[in-house]
């Protein structure tokens, strides 16, 4: 039986509510669980101490009886002082892909052929003016 610290949504629509719960992986998200360790309401202030409820006890039992918290859930207790979230670091991700890469040699490719022709033209348009003003 593999459990997860997670969220499980609540309130109306457009109006999310969230209740902090310990559940089966299987459960459904806004189904069966065993028990509530707090709630999170995302319309509250940041600052606000009622936007993130927390019970300390009851998380820290659950998670020596192996319960893994969610990402979300993770950074609620890191932000808490219970777990420590590990830094993540992807450098590849402000990166531009294979297809932008792509447009981008071809746009200054074309930029530079562009660049070309016109300094050809004005190479042999200068020539014409002298001929014209002998």
């Amino acid at each position: 039986m593999a459990l997860r610290i997670r969220l499980a949504r609540g309130g109306a629509k457009k109006r999310p509510f969230y209740r902090i719960v310990v559940a089966e992986n299987t459960a459904p998200r806004d189904g069966r669980f065993i028990e509530k360790l707090g709630t999170y309401n995302p319309l509250l202030p940041k600052d606000h101490p009622e936007r993130v409820v927390l019970n300390t006890e009851r998380i820290q039992h659950w998670l020596s009886k192996g319960a893994k918290p969610t990402d979300r859930v993770l950074r609620f207790l890191d932000a808490a002082g219970i777990m420590k979230r590990p830094e993540r670091h992807n450098p590849k991700k402000a990166q531009p892909g294979e297809k932008a890469l792509a447009r981008k040699a071809e746009k200054e490719a074309k930029a530079a052929e562009a660049a070309a022709a016109e300094a050809e033209g004005e190479a042999g348009g200068e020539g014409e003016e002298q001929a014209a003003e002998s």
